[in-house]
C-alpha cells in the first residue's frame, strides 16, 4: 500500500505541529509543538478549551489577591496561559513544546534572560524537564544574545521571526538549539514587493532561504536544528523534505495526509557539506549593516514583533473580560 506524503515526510524530517489546538494534536501525533501568542489567542477563544483559560485566572487571582485590580491578574494569567497550554500538549506529545517570550521584549536582553528563566521554572514546578522546552525568542541581536545566555544554563532556546541569513548564521554562533525561518512570510513579502500572485514552489523565495540556511550549517557543521515554520502551500513543505524538522499548521498537515505520490528528499545533509559556500562571521556591527541592507528581513522582523504584541495586548483584554465575568 502506497503512503501519502505525510507519512513520506517524517521518514526524513521530524513532523511538528503549530498549533495551540490541543485536539489536532492529538490527531495528528506531531514529535513535537510550536506555539507563538497569536496561536495560543486563538485557542484561548475557543470554548472546549475555556476551562484551561478560566483555571488559569482563577489561580492568578489567589497568587495577586483578592483586592488586586483585574488587569494585574490578567497580566499575571497571560503569563501562565502559554505554560497552561503548554503543559496540555506535552501530556500528548513524546517531544518537545515550543513556549514564547513575550514579544515586547524582543530588544532587551536582560529582561529575555529573566523570562526565560522563569517560563522554565513554571514547567519545572509541574514536574516537566527542561529538555522539553524551548524558549521561543524573536531573532533580534538582544534576542539572540539572550539565548546565548540561556542555553549555557541548561535552558534550550528556538529563535523565530528568523527571516535572512545573518540571522541565522548568529543563532548558530551563539550556540541555539534550534531555529524557524518563515517560509510563508517571507513569501508574502516577496508577492506584495514584486507584484507576482505566485511562485513555483522550487523558486519560491522562502523556500530558497531556508535551502540557503540549511546548506550553510550543514557546510560548516554547526549543531542548531533547522525548523521550517510559516507555510502558504504544501509545494513549500514538500520542497523542504529533508529539512531538520518543520512545523506545519493542523490544515496543511490534513493535505498532506491526503494526498498520494512520490516524496523525493530535496535537502541533503552530504550534499550540503560540499556546497560551495564561504563562511561569514557575524558579529553585532556584522549582524546590524546585514540586517540594514536585507530589506524584507528588517521590515518582516519589526512586523512579527508588531503582530505578536498584539496578539498579546488582544489576550490580555480578553483575560481581563473573562476575569470580571467569573467574578460577577
Amino acid at each position: 500500500m502506497s503512503k501519502n506524503l505525510l507519512e513520506q515526510l517524517r521518514e526524513m524530517t521530524v513532523v511538528v505541529a503549530d498549533t495551540g489546538d490541543i485536539q489536532a494534536i492529538e490527531k495528528f501525533t506531531p514529535r513535537d509543538a510550536t506555539t507563538n501568542p497569536s496561536l495560543i489567542t486563538a485557542a484561548a477563544q475557543m470554548p472546549q478549551y475555556q476551562s484551561i483559560v478560566d483555571e488559569t485566572l482563577k489561580q492568578a487571582r489567589l497568587d495577586c489577591g483578592a483586592t488586586a485590580p483585574a488587569a494585574k491578574v490578567a497580566s499575571l494569567a497571560f503569563d501562565r496561559l502559554a505554560v497552561s497550554f503548554g503543559l496540555k500538549i506535552l501530556e500528548i506529545i513524546p517531544g518537545r513544546v515550543s513556549t514564547e517570550v513575550d514579544a515586547r521584549l524582543s530588544y532587551d536582553t536582560a529582561a529575555t534572560v529573566a523570562k526565560g528563566r522563569e517560563l522554565i521554572a513554571q514547567y519545572e514546578a509541574k514536574g516537566v524537564s527542561r529538555e522539553r522546552i524551548l524558549i521561543k525568542i524573536a531573532a533580534t541581536w538582544e534576542g539572540i544574545q539572550a539565548a546565548a545566555e540561556l542555553e549555557k544554563e541548561g535552558i534550550h532556546c528556538n529563535l523565530t521571526l528568523l527571516f535572512g541569513l545573518h540571522q541565522a548564521i548568529a543563532c548558530a554562533e551563539a550556540g541555539v538549539t534550534l531555529i524557524s525561518p518563515f517560509v510563508g512570510r517571507i513569501l508574502d513579502w516577496y508577492k506584495k514587493d514584486t507584484g507576482r500572485d505566485s511562485y513555483p514552489a522550487s523558486e519560491d523565495p522562502g523556500v530558497l532561504s531556508v535551502t540557503q540556511i540549511f546548506t550553510y550549517y550543514k557546510k560548516f557543521g554547526y549543531k542548531t536544528e533547522v525548523m521550517g515554520a510559516s507555510f502558504r502551500n504544501m509545494g513549500e513543505i514538500t520542497e523542504l523534505a529533508g529539512c531538520d524538522l518543520l512545523t506545519i499548521a493542523p490544515s496543511l498537515l490534513a493535505e498532506l495526509q491526503a494526498t498520494e505520490g512520490d516524496l523525493p528528499r530535496k535537502l541533503d545533509t552530504a550534499k550540503a557539506a560540499s556546497a560551495a559556500v564561504d563562511k561569514i562571521t557575524v558579529d553585532e556591527a556584522t549582524f546590524a549593516r546585514m540586517h540594514a541592507a536585507d530589506r524584507m528581513a528588517s521590515e518582516k522582523l519589526a512586523e512579527g514583533i508588531a503582530g505578536f504584541t498584539k496578539a498579546l495586548e488582544t489576550l490580555e483584554a480578553m483575560l481581563s473580560a473573562r476575569l470580571k465575568e467569573l467574578e460577577g
